[in-house]
C-alpha cells in the first residue's frame, strides 16, 4: 500500500508538470472536476475548504489554472462578491489525453474480476479511504488514534 501511495505522489508530480501545474493546482483541478461531475457549482471559498488551502492560496490557484486555460471564473448575479468556478469546454478532453492511459490500464484490470470481486474491492477502497482520512485528520490535529502513539509503523505495506 505504502508503495502504491508512493507511486501515485509520483506520479502526480509527473502529470502536473506535463500539464503545466504544480501538484496543488492539479489537486484542486481534480476538485473541480469531481464538482463538476456531479453537477456542482463550486465558489473559491469551497475549493480552498476541500483542498485546505487559504483563500488567497486559492485565488493563486485560479489565476494559474485560469491561465492555462483550465477553468474561467463567473460572478454570482445575485452576489457580486461570490465567485463561481467553471470548468472550460476543452478542459476535460485536454486532461483525458494525459490520465487517459492510466485510466485505461486500469479499465483493463478490471475485467480480470467479477462483479462479486469488484463490489469487495469497491468496498474496501471507500472504507479504506475513509479511514485514512480519519488518521490524517487526527495527525493533523495531533491527537493520536491509538493508545501506543508511539509514531512506529507496523512494517505493512
Amino acid at each position: 500500500m505504502d508503495r502504491m501511495i508512493a507511486t501515485a505522489q509520483f506520479g502526480q508530480q509527473d502529470i502536473a508538470r506535463r500539464m503545466g501545474l504544480n501538484v496543488t493546482d492539479l489537486t484542486c483541478l481534480g476538485f473541480l472536476m469531481e464538482a463538476s461531475a456531479a453537477g456542482e457549482s463550486l465558489v473559491a471559498g469551497d475549493l480552498a475548504e476541500r483542498a485546505r488551502l487559504t483563500t488567497g492560496a486559492v485565488t493563486g490557484v485560479l489565476n494559474r489554472l485560469e491561465k492555462a486555460g483550465y477553468i474561467r471564473r463567473t460572478t454570482d448575479p445575485g452576489d457580486r462578491r461570490r465567485v463561481y468556478v467553471v470548468m472550460e469546454e476543452n478542459a476535460q478532453a485536454r486532461i483525458l489525453e494525459i490520465y487517459g492511459p492510466v485510466y485505461q490500464r486500469l479499465g483493463s484490470l478490471f475485467v480480470d474480476y467479477g462483479p462479486d470481486e469488484i463490489a469487495v474491492l469497491t468496498d474496501w477502497f471507500t472504507r479504506a479511504r475513509a479511514l485514512f482520512a480519519e488518521a490524517l485528520h487526527e495527525i493533523r490535529e495531533g491527537t493520536p488514534g491509538s493508545p501506543e502513539g508511539d509514531g512506529t509503523s507496523s512494517g505493512r505495506g
